[in-house]
């Protein structure tokens, strides 16, 4: 029973660290550090292309993203061990392909859940959880729409910038690659 409670509980520890780093770089001197600036990593500091998804606009902005993280936690139960090595190579993905759009800045972790949430939804789905494909269907429909529509506006004033759907869509891309990845390799263990 406690290895059962200690696996149960390992994802929501890292969802716990997320969320203590998330908070500390909310404050402006650990931010200026931490932002993905498309200048200061060609500068040389090129950690910003993982930290810049740890930090955000705002308070509302911060508190929207660690929801939505929580909750997919709670929904899709992952492994501590996977989750963890899916949140550092998707920031990184994401960061890195930042530099094909033309933004100059970026804050947030909704690429990373983009990303998150549409791996475990095509693992959930190729594993044989036919409801799953109306989770990676509604996050393809939804990336589909904010690039030929943009983000809401309400959405968008909330988080005082402009969404980056790029980093939506990205994630998104990411995370199924990953998922479909991972299908392969476990269905070449199997034959």
């Amino acid at each position: 029973m406690d290895r059962l409670v200690r696996h149960t509980l390992k994802p929501y520890f890292i969802v716990a660290l997320v969320s203590v780093i998330a908070i500390a770089l909310q404050f402006q001197d650990p931010q200026s550090y931490a932002i993905w600036s498309r200048q200061y990593i060609l500068d040389g500091q090129w950690w910003r292309i993982i930290t810049g998804h740890f930090t955000h606009t705002n308070v509302y902005h911060m508190l929207m993203n660690l929801a939505a993280f929580w909750v997919m936690t709670f929904v899709f139960k992952p492994q501590s061990g996977s989750l963890s090595i899916l949140i550092i190579l998707t920031s990184a993905s994401i960061g890195l392909l930042n530099f094909f759009t033309l933004v100059q800045e970026y804050a947030g972790l909704s690429g990373v859940l983009h990303s998150v949430f549409a791996y475990y939804a095509l693992k959930e789905a190729l594993s044989g959880y036919r409801s799953s494909w109306l989770l990676v269907i509604g996050i393809v429909v939804k990336v589909v729409w904010e690039q030929a529509y943009g983000a809401s506006e309400s959405t968008t004033q909330l988080i005082e910038a402009t969404v980056a759907v790029d980093a939506h869509m990205f994630g998104v891309i990411v995370g199924l690659l990953f998922a479909l990845c991972g299908y392969k390799k476990r269905r070449l263990k199997v034959e």
